[in-house]
C-alpha cells in the first residue's frame, strides 16, 4: 500500500459520503479502550482554528513543515509553486515545475525547504529567497514518500523506486536499501542522537539506520497488518507512528512496542507530530479533525469544515498546531488552544 494523493482528491464526494463526517462534531462521550481513553467532544470552538483558504481551486496542500523562524511552509499538489505562511500571510514561491504528490518536506536550519519533487524527478531546495536548486535522481521514475533533515543537514527520504531509503548530503545520494523482501517505505524521522526511523508499510515494520555506521535494522510490529505510515520520533528517544489499518498511534521506546486505539471505526489517520510536553498530534481525514495523544488519552479537535480532510500536521516553535488539508487548506490551531483539555 501506498497512500495516493491523486485519487484521495480526485473521489473526494464518495469518500465523504462514506465517511459519515458529519455524525462526529455533534458527539460528546468518552469510551475506555485498550491502552488509554478516547475522548470524542469538541475541545475547541470552531471559531478558534485559523484557516487560509488556497487562491486556487486546484490547490491541494499536502505537507506541511514549520521553520525555526516562525515561517511554516508546505507543498501544493497540482501547483508549480511552494507554500508559506509568514507574518500571517500566505506566500507562493514559484518552482516551475508542476508538483506531483509532494509527499516529503522539511525545513533545514538556514531556513530553506527542501521537499520531494516527482515531476522533476529530484529532492528540491527552496532557500527563504525563492531560489530553486534542485537534485536529480538517477532512476528514470521516482516513487517517493516523506522526508527529514537530521542534525549534519543532511536530507533522508523514503525512496520507494530505490527499494530503500536515501541520504542526500552535500549533493550526492547514498540509498540504504531494504533487507526485507517485503518493504514498502513512507514515513521517515530522525531522532536526536542522529538515527534514521523509517516505516516499510508492506512490510509492517519499523527501519532503524544508525547514525555512526549507517547499518540498518528491522522490528516487526506485534499487529498483523497495522500498515505504519507516518512516524515522528519524541524528545526522551521514543518513536511514534501511525497504525493505518489498525487505526491506532504506536510507540516504540527501549526495543518495546505499545499502541493506543483511537476509535472503533478508523479515523484515516494520516501525518503525525510531537508538541509541546511530547504531546502527539495527528490527522484524522475520515473525522475532518486533529487528534491529540497525552497521557494515554486521545482528544479529538472538530475542524471548521465537516470536509476537510488534514493529510499532515506540523508544531511550531510557538507551539501552535498546522495541518496541510487536502480540500483546499492550510489551517492552525493556537497553542492556547492546542493545550485546552
Amino acid at each position: 500500500m501506498f497512500l495516493s494523493i491523486s485519487k484521495l482528491v480526485r473521489s473526494a464526494p464518495r469518500r465523504f459520503a462514506d465517511f459519515g463526517i458529519g455524525t462526529l462534531a455533534a458527539m460528546f462521550c468518552i469510551a475506555v479502550l485498550a491502552g488509554g481513553t478516547l475522548l470524542l467532544m469538541r475541545s475547541v470552538p470552531e471559531e478558534k482554528f485559523i484557516e487560509y483558504r488556497m487562491g486556487e481551486p486546484q490547490d491541494a496542500p499536502i505537507a506541511i513543515a514549520a521553520g525555526t523562524d516562525g515561517s511554516v511552509w508546505f507543498t501544493i499538489d497540482h501547483a508549480d509553486a511552494i507554500g508559506r505562511v509568514r507574518n500571517g500571510r500566505i506566500e507562493r514561491l514559484p518552482t516551475s515545475n508542476r508538483n506531483i504528490e509532494p509527499l516529503g518536506l522539511a525545513v533545514a536550519a538556514d531556513g530553506s525547504a527542501w521537499y520531494t519533487d516527482l515531476a522533476a524527478r529530484a529532492i528540491t531546495r527552496v532557500s527563504s529567497a525563492g531560489e530553486v536548486e534542485r537534485f536529480v535522481l538517477d532512476t528514470p521514475i521516482t516513487r517517493l514518500g516523506r522526508l527529514t533533515i537530521v542534525p549534519d543537514g543532511a536530507a533522508w527520504f523514503a525512496d520507494q523506486t530505490g527499494y530503500g531509503v536515501t541520504r542526500l548530503k552535500d549533493g550526492v545520494f547514498t540509498r540504504h536499501q531494504i533487507e526485507s523482501a517485503r518493504g514498502g517505505p513512507y514515513g521517515i524521522a530522525a531522532t536526536a542522537d542522529g538515527a534514521v526511523w523509517a516505516t516499510l508499510q508492506n512490510g509492517n515494520q519499523l527501519l532503524r539506520i544508525a547514525a555512526d555506521d549507517g547499518t540498518s535494522k528491522t522490528f516487526d510490529l506485534p499487529r498483523g497488518g497495522a500498515v505504519p505510515t507516518d512516524v515522528a520520533a519524541g524528545s526522551d528517544g521514543s518513536v511514534w507512528f501511525l497504525q493505518f489499518r489498525a487505526n491506532r498511534i504506536g510507540r516504540f521506546k527501549d526495543r518495546q512496542f505499545s499502541d493506543v486505539e483511537v476509535g472503533q471505526e478508523n479515523a484515516g489517520l494520516s501525518g503525525i507530530a510531537v508538541g509541546f510536553d511530547n504531546d502527539i498530534w495527528f490527522g484524522m481525514m475520515r473525522r475532518a479533525s486533529l487528534g491529540r495523544l497525552r497521557d494515554g488519552r486521545i482528544a479529538v479537535f472538530p475542524l471548521p469544515r465537516n470536509n476537510a480532510r488534514p493529510f499532515s500536521v506540523a508544531v511550531d516553535r510557538d507551539g501552535n498546531v498546522w495541518y496541510a488539508d487536502i480540500s483546499g487548506f492550510v489551517g492552525m490551531l493556537p497553542a492556547k488552544h492546542a493545550g485546552a483539555r
